[in-house]
């Protein structure tokens, strides 16, 4: 196993989910950033991403990004995916970095616009099943598509030190119990609690799913992530404390500005 760097982190660019806390504002919708064995990913740049990754202590500079990722084209995930394209490729004098995105954000009611897409060095579509190599040592792979009303996929971080797994929005379904199993898992909750009519049309994970799926695959850390109206009402640090120690598992929630140590998983 190669040695861990110090600067290995993911930094919550922002935490809002869903329109509310979103177009409020209530939570940053900034996306998150990897660090991962020197490669630096984004991923879902949301509405003020930019603006949060300039702001932050440190800044974090686009122009050293090797790679933007989209989970599917949805406004809270995709927003700012143009500007930073923009910003990652010095204002388009200095082509750089790969795009990986849906399908349907480049072609049906497409996110990136096309004048943009002669910035980056390559733009690669993700499909189900796909295994996308970001450099020798770090690779990515979206298992399988998820219920959700865009063309969504999580994503399964792979580096020689540790993984990382993404579960992003969807409704829940049996099949993602045997994906996602990574040391650590960040799942996108956007609900505390699902009402019995909002279950036909509600394509969000609940507390309740959220605790299936840790207890099943028992991450060594799970960080709750992209928080609705509801969750943010039931704050989510209490929500995390409650079903940690309700299953004797490590489960935090992120917070608008947290930079995560992946050293500290290994």
């Amino acid at each position: 196993m190669k040695d861990i760097k110090d600067t290995d982190f993911i930094k919550f660019l922002g935490t809002a989910g869903a329109r509310i806390v979103v177009s409020k504002q209530l939570r940053a919708s900034g996306g998150m950033w990897f660090s991962l064995f020197g490669l630096n990913v984004l991923v879902d740049p949301g509405p003020g991403c930019l603006v949060r990754c300039v702001s932050s202590k440190p800044k974090m500079d686009p122009m050293e990004l090797d790679a933007i990722i989209l989970s599917h084209r949805h406004l809270d995930h995709a927003a700012d995916v143009n500007v930073m394209i923009e910003a990652m490729t010095e204002g388009g004098f200095k082509k750089r970095g790969t795009v990986y995105a849906p399908e349907d954000a480049l072609i049906d009611d497409p996110v990136i616009l096309k004048y943009i897409r002669n910035y980056p060095s390559d733009i690669k579509i993700i499909k189900a099943g796909g295994r996308y190599q970001l450099s020798d040592a770090v690779f990515f792979e979206t298992p399988l598509r998820h219920q959700h009303p865009s063309e969504t996929y999580g994503i399964n971080f792979f580096t020689p030190g540790y993984t990382v797994s993404l579960l992003v929005d969807t409704r829940y379904f049996p099949e993602l119990l045997q994906h996602y199993k990574g040391d650590v898992l960040i799942v996108n909750v956007v609900r505390k609690t699902v009402d019995k009519d909002m279950q036909s049309w509600l394509y969000h994970l609940c507390m309740k799913d959220v605790r299936e799926i840790v207890c099943t695959l028992k991450p060594k850390i799970t960080i709750l992530n992209h928080f609705g109206m509801t969750m943010v009402k039931a704050q989510p640090r209490i929500v995390a404390e409650e079903l940690s120690k309700e299953t004797g598992l490590k489960i935090i929630a992120a917070s608008d500005g947290m930079k995560f140590d992946l050293k500290s998983v290994c």
